[in-house]
């Protein structure tokens, strides 16, 4: 059995002029450039390109740069999957969309772009929703970042992870590779990646901590969604803390961490999840969260 919420919980009360500015619901949000839906509280992202293997144009950066900009203030979605369509994850930028065009910009404009880049990064990093990648096939250039850049990550034995910067004449240093890569896998592994382009396969992916989990292709993206749907059904608010202090706490000494988290665990003891818990727990039943 699980709990009904208790007669007396307090109902949420915001000031309507603070919620209008802080407060949206993406689940009727229509995609320009990649397909988007939210179902149970999950937004799913497919790439959507399967003939080309699924790569992303000056404005699908764009796109999900502002997508994921908005996810902060979205109240009905509450983790992320990220998918590619076709038996692929993403190819990276399109070489006749994107590479051939950077050939003829001007120092201002490619800036604008690697800037653009970067924030689709830094917007995924600080929704608090967490971001499950699922992998299959090709996930190169851009869309290894994409990867990278996502929270949890689940993918196919096929699957093949590729940073491949070094190959095209580029550092690896590309949209905070190497401030990230390093902290999933190790400094000397990143180096290697980066370093040499070399593809990643999905099993050795997985050893090195990159892939947190394998499915088989056909059960990929409903694995992933059942993944989110988990944290979905946990405490969200919460979840969005736990998320932020793991980006924040890599610049912030022990002594600074340790008071961050002191101060971001009271916060959660003020909620009504963590009251539902001790309910539960005391009803020796199973907590219904609900993200506040």
């Amino acid at each position: 059995m699980t709990p009904s919420p208790p007669e007396d919980s307090p109902v949420e009360r915001v000031d309507p002029g603070l919620a209008a500015g802080n407060r949206v619901e993406l689940g009727g949000y229509h995609a320009r450039h990649f397909l988007w839906r939210v179902a149970g509280g999950v937004g799913q992202v497919v790439l959507n390109r399967p003939e080309r293997k699924n790569p992303l144009t000056f404005e699908s950066y764009a796109e999900l740069r502002d997508l994921f900009h908005r996810l902060r203030h979205a109240t009905d979605v509450h983790a992320v999957v990220v998918c590619g369509a076709g038996g692929n994850f993403c190819s990276g930028g399109d070489v006749h969309e994107i590479i051939g065009p950077l050939l003829r910009l001007s120092a201002p404009e490619l800036l604008m772009f690697t800037r653009m880049t970067g924030e689709l990064v830094k917007a995924m990093r600080h929704c608090p929703q967490p971001v499950v990648a699922a992998i299959d096939g090709v996930c190169a250039g851009a869309g290894a970042i994409i990867a990278m850049a996502s929270d949890l990550r689940v993918g196919t034995a096929r699957s093949r992870t590729a940073f491949l910067f070094n190959r095209v004449g580029l550092a690896g240093c590309d949209m905070g590779a190497c401030a990230l890569l390093p902290r999933i896998v190790g400094q000397g592994r990143a180096s290697e990646l980066l370093y040499t382009g070399r593809a990643l396969p999905g099993d050795e992916a997985l050893a090195w901590g990159f892939l947190n989990r394998l499915a088989e292709p056909d059960a990929l993206d409903a694995a992933a969604l059942a993944w989110a749907a988990e944290l979905v059904a946990g405490p969200t608010f919460a979840n969005g803390i736990t998320k932020t202090m793991l980006h924040q706490e890599w610049d912030m000494g022990i002594d600074q961490a340790i008071e961050a988290e002191a101060q971001a665990q009271a916060l959660c003891m003020l909620t009504q999840d963590f009251r539902r818990a001790h309910d539960a727990f005391v009803a020796r039943q199973r907590p219904v969260f609900q993200g506040n």
